[in-house]
């Protein structure tokens, strides 16, 4: 049985990052990935990151600040958020910003997306990233990844610490003793049936693209030594995915935060699209059939971003996946709703942009507090098939400002900690886009400089 100080399980943007912070912090690393491959949820992602304050937003001439950072965070989660966490991620985030940079991770441009008051959405590409801090790992000589290691159960020693772990590997169940900690950094439970009948049964129908990986073992582990968990009732799926998704192609637009609107199968608005797409996929997931269209015209369409993950629309008009018509009428036909009640949705939601006042769901920005609506009459106009996809959890085991699990007292488990996926507390009710891989990074670091701090102070 070999001893390491640090034992991370997990090999995405959480894990990664752990591992090369504590790396290159001297410490004796054991990464267990449960897949043959690193990435986990992270590679599934559209590649945003939250950050406020960059060099990246300085050049775009974008005004912007931790402050309003975090209070988009606060707002979009309902208030209810965990007000440490955010505080802390604030107080990391351009910090962590600037060492992704350090370590050759590319962020390629800015957008406004989900929550965002100004274009903070800093792109990256996540094979890129993952990649990158691989690449700084294997430069690392006390760092060392099992692949194909699936950690199976915690236990702990004499002292009521958790200190070892147990995983499969070449067949055979083994341990890993670790001195200084145990990250779980092990992504959430999208693709667990069992575990999204108890606590998203709603949600049954949903496509279900999380990674094959994502089975909630860590949050398994956490709870059997007694961890709390946080932001489980607020499960909802991710709108904007095409029918399709569920196979090879996961193809996802969300043109509604460049000005479309979504309409159901009777050709009628039912949401204020500039919310929360978290918030949205719950509306349009009690919609008939769970089906819903996103409709814009040609003034939204020459909006799209070419080789952007959520707004290149030119992209999916050459998979196919998008109707095309030169007036509403055939527009109609082809999503088959009734013309006369699409031509009256449209007409009332351009009279609203007119006036300034949505009169049905009080629609006043494109996305969150950005940008401004544009009627809808523009030819051709364009139409995109979009359901609700079960593709990350964001819930789970409860943690404080240092990464560590904490008991429903709020008083940590000794020896654990979570990063990433797995934990909750973070989202609270809603999901501001690039946040999840934001908290990823942040707080895998947080979690190795909490565990050495611990660690130095005993």
């Amino acid at each position: 049985m070999k001893s390491y100080d640090l034992i991370i399980l997990g090999g995405g943007l959480a894990g990664m990052s752990a591992a090369v912070e504590a790396g290159e912090q001297g410490l004796n690393i054991l990464l267990l990935e449960k897949q043959d491959e690193l990435g986990g949820s992270t590679v599934l992602s559209s590649g945003y990151m939250a950050f406020a304050g960059t060099d990246m937003q300085e050049k775009a001439g974008i005004i912007d600040s931790t402050e309003s950072l975090l209070a988009d965070m606060t707002e979009v989660g309902g208030r209810i958020n965990n007000q440490t966490l955010i505080a802390e991620y604030g107080r990391h985030q351009l910090e962590t910003y600037q060492w992704l940079v350090d370590h050759d991770v590319e962020f390629r441009s800015l957008e406004a997306v989900s929550g965002h008051s100004v274009p903070r959405g800093h792109i990256i590409d996540p094979h890129q990233a993952i990649q990158s801090l691989y690449k700084r790992v294997k430069q690392l000589a006390n760092v060392t990844i099992y692949f194909n290691a699936p950690a199976k159960r915690l236990l702990k020693n004499a002292e009521g610490r958790i200190n070892t772990v147990l995983y499969e590997a070449d067949g055979e169940v083994k341990k890993a003793i670790a001195s200084k900690g145990i990250l779980i950094a092990s992504g959430g439970f999208a693709k667990s049936e069992e575990l999204l009948s108890q606590f998203a049964p709603q949600l049954k129908g949903a496509l279900r693209i999380g990674g094959a990986g994502n089975q909630g073992d860590g949050i398994r582990m956490a709870w059997e030594h007694g961890a709390w968990v946080k932001d489980l009732p607020y499960l909802n799926g991710t709108y904007g995915f095409h029918p399709s998704a569920a196979g090879k192609l996961k193809s996802q637009g969300l043109a509604f935060y460049k000005g479309a609107i979504m309409v159901n199968q009777l050709g009628k608005r039912f949401v204020n699209e500039s919310i929360s797409y978290k918030l949205l996929g719950k509306a349009a997931f009690d919609q008939p059939e769970q089906i819903s269209y996103q409709v814009w015209d040609q003034t939204v369409m020459d909006k799209g971003v070419l080789d952007d993950p959520l707004y290149d629309f030119e992209l999916l008009k050459k998979r196919r996946l998008l109707y095309k018509a030169d007036n509403l009428e055939e527009l109609a036909d082809c999503i088959d709703v009734p013309v006369e009640v699409l031509e009256e949705t449209i007409s009332r939601y351009n009279q609203g942009v007119q006036n300034g006042e949505d009169p049905d769901f009080g629609r006043k920005t494109l996305t969150h507090n950005y940008g401004k609506p544009t009627a809808l009459e523009k030819a051709p106009f364009y139409a995109f098939e979009s359901t609700v996809a079960m593709l990350a959890t964001y819930a789970g085991v409860s943690v404080n400002a240092n990464a560590q699990v904490v008991n429903p007292y709020g008083e940590p488990i000794p020896g654990l900690y979570a990063a990433g996926e797995v934990t909750g507390g973070f989202h609270g009710a809603g999901y501001m886009t690039g946040s999840s891989l934001g908290k990823a990074a942040v707080f895998g670091r947080i979690a190795v400089q909490a565990a050495v701090s611990e660690n130095a102070v005993v």
